[in-house]
């Protein structure tokens, strides 16, 4: 004699779906309106503070130091203002790297090259930046040596 343990198909529908599914169910949550129009509290809790807020006053204006700009860097600044706002600001630094005054220029976005400058213009190197963020390696001790860090310019467009 075989003996089945399983009920038949039909009577695990109704088991499943006949106790779960039932109609007339009111669900509210926790933002619906109470029935009676109030919560029961009678009383109001005292503010935390006077301001919760603290106001955060706008930046101060970068001081750049303008000291013995070179020619060529007055150019590239003006080239810059003449382009399209860049987002991030561009913004060009001076340091002193390996003995010698050295610019550094930011780049406007993603996986750009940063640009290092010796005093006459002529491109050094890319400390950082591209693909890996570390630049074209040929000055990868840049950021652990450089020095004497001076904000020349920053991009002052809004």
């Amino acid at each position: 004699m075989r003996s089945s343990s399983f009920l038949p198909a039909a009577a695990v529908s109704l088991l499943l779906f006949g106790f779960s599914c039932q109609k007339g169910v009111n669900v509210t949550t926790p933002t619906d309106a109470p029935a009676s129009g109030t919560t029961g509290i009678t009383s109001t809790p005292a503010p935390a503070a006077k301001n919760t807020t603290t106001p955060v006053p706008d930046a101060p204006v970068a001081k750049f130091d303008t000291t013995a700009r070179p020619g060529w860097l007055r150019a590239k600044i003006d080239a810059h203002l003449a382009e399209k706002k860049q987002n991030p600001p561009i913004q060009i630094f001076r340091y002193r790297y390996k003995d010698a005054v050295v610019y550094y220029e930011t780049s406007p976005c993603c996986d750009q090259f940063t640009n290092l400058y010796d005093q006459k213009g002529k491109l050094i190197c890319h400390p950082d930046g591209g693909f890996t963020g570390r630049g074209d390696g040929n000055c990868a001790d840049f950021n652990k040596n450089k020095t004497e860090e001076k904000l020349v310019w920053q991009d002052p467009r809004q």
